[in-house]
């Protein structure tokens, strides 16, 4: 009789675990179906490919027409790191896109009302979480990739008679990539922010004022602190492991600094997942 009832437990375990498998495989189908029917995830994702693409080539043809005039310390930075040069330009601008389309993913839900529904056929809200975090982030990441190579070979073809570069170079590969984790994180990032407001236009002046208006805000504090609080800010840190090399400048290496952010983004998905489960949908 024990060996019986050991032998059905056995057997029950593989299947309660494969249920749970397929259980979560089609919450990520169905955030997919979701992200993919809406037509601002492909006009921002479209944006994002323009943005980069596009700016990529034209800061970096007006860095070279332009280099006669340039100061000292500006063609050492650029000869220093000319990966940053390309891909840093594109990427400042395009990272918009993924702010405003990672608060809409998430904070649209709430505003039409769509989130009754989702909760209804996911009454574990945890996991729906998850399963959105995970398919937009590869999403996102995917897209940044597809762009981030083009850009990197436009740009060092424009730059090369004033500051050769290829992608075996010391950290070159790794900044590459690192453009697409960061903009991925980024994407996370907003989403958080979006679960967190709920609310689609104060949320997209939220996650702006982290990008945009905070590091301005912190170079302008004095001293060392002004210059820790700066390094420490989530988009100025997670932004560079996009470049190849740590800048003269920077308190943070590449991969410190992405590790900051992602520190940054897995409190503010902590937040989330918290208020998700304590507030009414």
């Amino acid at each position: 009789m024990t060996s019986t009832v050991a032998d059905a437990d056995a057997d029950a375990a593989p299947a309660i675990d494969a249920g749970a498998s397929r259980g979560f495989g089609r919450l990520l189908l169905a955030e997919w179906t979701k992200l993919r029917s809406v037509r601002s995830t492909m006009w921002s994702l479209l944006l994002l490919v323009v943005l980069t693409l596009g700016f990529a080539a034209l800061f970096t043809w007006l860095t070279v027409s332009q280099w006669s005039r340039a100061s000292p310390s500006q063609q050492r930075q650029t000869l220093n790191d000319p990966v940053a040069t390309i891909l840093g330009s594109g990427f400042q601008l395009s990272q918009l896109a993924v702010c405003v389309l990672g608060v809409m993913v998430m904070a649209s839900e709430y505003s039409t009302g769509m989130i009754r529904s989702s909760l209804l056929a996911v009454p574990k809200r945890t996991p729906m979480l998850f399963a959105k975090c995970i398919v937009f982030a590869v999403l996102v990441f995917i897209v940044a990739e597809v762009v981030a190579f083009p850009s990197f070979f436009v740009g060092a073809a424009i730059l090369h008679s004033k500051a050769p570069v290829a992608l075996g170079d010391p950290g070159v590969l790794r900044a590459v990539i690192g453009a697409g984790l960061y903009l991925a994180v980024l994407a996370l990032f907003a989403l958080a922010i979006g679960a967190l407001l709920r609310h689609v236009a104060g949320a997209i002046t939220g996650i702006i004022g982290f990008v945009l208006v905070l590091a301005p805000l912190a170079q302008l504090l004095p001293g060392s602190v002004g210059k820790h609080i700066h390094a420490y800010l989530p988009s100025e840190a997670g932004h560079l492991i996009a470049q190849a090399r740590q800048g003269p400048n920077d308190l943070l290496t590449p991969w410190q600094g992405f590790g900051v952010f992602c520190i940054w983004t897995a409190v503010l998905l902590a937040a989330a997942v918290y208020l998700l489960n304590r507030r009414d949908a």
